[in-house]
């Protein structure tokens, strides 16, 4: 229990502060109502026709906005070329914010971004992964003379690991995407809203980044454990 808190403890730590930063400047900015009047819907929506235009894209004009359950589950669905938002009304600078960034990420599908098409690629890899790595090490952990157990459950949360790491390009991607995105199409057009913008972007990049930490620090764990058996 001591080793795996050594090993766990600073990403849990980072996760923690990470949820709280996330939801205090959400919290926030989402008071504060963004000057071009326009709703995150609306917003979303500009994004993805300058997008069109500017990449030589029209498909970008058929994605669809939709609304989602929930605080903070804004995503974009690359396989049904859906924009989902949880507060698709919403004219304050945080949801603006949300919604040019998940407008960002329709942006790189529509450009085939590199890392956006890895992480998809990964996505079934990691799924089965991260499900199957912990009931193989702990049989391996259990079973003495079965250690190839633990060995192949690392082998298999390395594709965890890989995903929550190629993650994070593409998330910063967006962000940056959006924040330009924003100037370019006359959004926001104020030091100090683009700065608003900023703030709740960065935060919520930081949970990606509590994330990826959080997966090498267990494979590091589980890597710990199977060099102990030896």
């Amino acid at each position: 229990m001591l080793v795996w808190l050594l090993f766990m403890l600073p990403a849990l730590a980072l996760a923690l502060y990470a949820q709280w930063k996330v939801k205090s400047t959400y919290k926030k900015y989402s008071r504060v109502r963004a000057s071009c009047g326009l709703t995150a819907a609306q917003v979303a929506e500009r994004i993805l026709g300058y997008g069109a235009v500017s990449l030589g894209s029209p498909d970008l004009r058929s994605v669809k906005i939709a609304a989602v359950p929930g605080q903070l589950t804004d995503h974009y669905d690359p396989r049904t070329k859906t924009l989902r938002l949880s507060n698709p009304e919403s004219k304050s600078l945080a949801d603006i914010g949300v919604a040019a960034h998940e407008a960002g990420h329709a942006l790189q599908d529509a450009a085939r971004y590199q890392p956006l098409v890895l992480r998809s690629a990964l996505v079934p890899a990691a799924q089965f992964g991260s499900q199957l790595a912990f009931p193989l090490i702990f049989g391996g952990l259990i079973f003495r003379g079965l250690d190839f157990l633990i060995l192949a459950g690392i082998v298999l949360y390395s594709a965890a690991v890989a995903f929550t790491l190629v993650t994070l390009p593409v998330e910063f991607n967006a962000s940056r995407r959006a924040l330009a995105l924003l100037r370019d199409t006359g959004v926001v057009t104020s030091k100090k809203e683009l700065a608003a913008v900023r703030q709740v972007l960065s935060a919520a990049a930081l949970t990606y980044v509590a994330a990826a930490a959080s997966a090498i620090l267990t494979l590091a764990y589980y890597i710990f454990l199977y060099s102990q058996r030896r």
